[in-house]
């Protein structure tokens, strides 16, 4: 049996208790080293067998787990964040289908979702933006054309950019392609949730140059959208005094 565990987005304490409790049941655990934090690693137990697959291709992963499923052992296949975004899981599933092998997947935190956390953000906030737009710039691994980041900037949306710390300066201009201006208020987040986070607030104009101000080239996230001034939302609907609900009455009829 492999379980695909996502193991949140850094700090040891935000993966699910399901996820630590198959850490610590499995036999062996193939963790993406690039990313996922190793002191997630404590709680395997003695005799798991542990595989870093940040130096691993997709064959000798799957390698290693034939070799445990014919010794009946169950694996964990431990990846950053949660595994569906960005995770490169449904080639692995794919394959584990194809050998008969049984997995199943489970959720973790993903970093967009710690990063806001560091902001103390909402991507959804009323009369702002109600899309999230989770998105990477086209670098060496490239991009569908029509996802091209110049043209999902034309929705002005609440916009999350992996993958694309070290290529700053065309994210900038690709988004000032769209309908961000340089005012329009972003963040760089580095390592969200982990001891190291660092957090950088600037503006669309200003992307660039805090990215080489504050060294980030790598491992972290672009956030973009007015979502980030929080001084001209609007109040929700949910806990409107006025507004009528399945569970209470409003004031206004």
């Amino acid at each position: 049996m492999v379980h695909f565990v996502g193991a949140g987005p850094g700090a040891p304490d935000l993966i699910t208790l399901r996820g630590a409790e198959l850490l610590r049941r499995a036999d062996c655990i193939i963790y993406a080293g690039s990313l996922v934090n190793p002191a997630l690693l404590a709680l395997a137990k003695d005799g798991c067998t542990i595989y870093n697959s940040a130096e691993m291709t997709l064959e000798q992963v799957l390698d290693v787990i034939r070799s445990q499923e014919k010794q009946g052992r169950e694996t964990v296949r431990l990846h950053t964040g949660d595994a569906s975004i960005y995770g490169a899981i449904r080639e692995q599933m794919d394959e584990l289908d194809r050998l008969e092998i049984t997995y199943d997947d489970t959720p973790g935190v993903s970093s967009f979702c710690g990063a806001a956390a560091a902001l103390n953000a909402e991507y959804t906030l009323p009369g702002i933006s109600q899309t999230v737009i989770i998105t990477r710039m086209a670098g060496r691994t490239p991009v569908p054309e029509r996802e091209a980041l110049a043209d999902l900037a034309q929705h002005g949306a609440s916009m999350v950019i992996f993958l694309s710390a070290g290529m700053v300066p065309a994210v900038q201009a690709a988004l000032l392609q769209g309908a961000y201006i340089e005012n329009t208020p972003a963040a760089l987040v580095y390592k969200a949730t982990w001891p190291e986070e660092k957090v950088v607030r600037c503006t669309v104009g200003t992307l660039a140059r805090c990215g080489v101000e504050h060294n980030i080239t790598k491992t972290a996230l672009i956030l973009v959208g007015d979502f980030l001034n929080t001084t001209s939302y609007e109040r929700s609907k949910l806990y409107d005094p006025g507004f009528t609900t399945e569970f209470r009455k409003g004031s206004q009829q």
